[in-house]
């Protein structure tokens, strides 16, 4: 009788409605319904609708000279990387940020003998069932392998949560204002899509056009022709912005820098 007077949802969309339903009348906040909508999106995702793609991998050369190595730890600011011997493709194990500062006290160490096992993982493997081994093995990056066992991209943990509960901020999103520009420790600028082309052209003495379009992340796109992806960097007014995250089909955040300083990505 209460199942004929209030039925319950027979499908993924009508829970979803009951959700939203739910938020309207207070009985749920606005984040969490978007983290259990998060939840029910996962279910349907695999590793490769999450991965970084292939081209766009930050990896170390087993081969690199140590300061070579520390010299890319720093410039990308993440905490793992994949360790290739001759071709990208040839994966040997991971690298930890931390471990390499031990050959900084001990010179004699060899670089192999601090590399993690790499797990490999298909792009078919689903979210859900990659977030359960992330947790049980204490892995928190995985390669990810096409059907032909190519290297297609990797994915972390971060990754795969992000799809839950939204963009996770770290240490170097801490805010010198509120504009959404932000400056990193190489002295370049971290600068969110949102940001009003107004204020970009405040913090560069640019005059970027703003008829048109009013945040700089459409502006890039505009003259780009399409969204760029992470990784990717356009030239505009004597600036280079290279995507760092993409969120949502826009992009989250650019690394900002002049023209003549070279592209880099974050």
């Amino acid at each position: 009788m209460l199942e004929f007077l209030h039925p319950g949802p027979d499908s993924k969309s009508e829970l979803m409605e009951t959700l939203a339903d739910a938020e309207q009348r207070e009985l749920i906040e606005p984040e969490s319904r978007q983290m259990l909508e998060g939840v029910l999106r996962m279910a349907e995702l695999s590793a490769g609708d999450a991965m970084v793609a292939a081209p766009r991998m930050d990896l170390l050369d087993i081969d690199a000279p140590y300061d070579e190595l520390l010299a890319g730890v720093i410039d990308t600011g993440h905490s793992r990387f994949p360790v290739y011997e001759g071709g990208r493709d040839n994966i040997i194990g991971i690298l930890l940020a931390k471990d390499l500062l031990k050959m900084q006290r001990a010179p004699e160490l060899n670089l192999r003998a601090l590399l993690r096992p790499t797990v490999f993982v298909p792009e078919s493997k689903g979210l859900n069932e990659l977030l359960r081994d992330f947790r049980s093995n204490r892995n928190h990056l995985a390669i990810v392998i096409d059907e032909f066992g190519n290297t297609a991209g990797l994915i972390t943990i971060e990754d795969v949560l992000e799809e839950i509960v939204g963009e996770i901020e770290d240490e170097f999103d801490d805010k010198d204002g509120e504009s959404g520009l932000y400056t990193l420790a190489d002295g370049s600028q971290r600068v969110a899509g949102d940001t009003t082309i107004a204020a970009v052209n405040g913090a560069f003495g640019l005059a970027l056009p703003d008829n048109d379009f009013d945040t700089i992340g459409g502006l890039v796109a505009h003259e780009h022709g399409r969204v760029p992806r992470r990784g990717e960097s356009v030239k505009i007014g004597g600036l280079n912005f290279a995507v760092m995250l993409t969120r949502g089909g826009a992009v989250r955040w650019f690394k900002v820098t002049r023209a003549h300083e070279g592209e880099s990505e974050a």
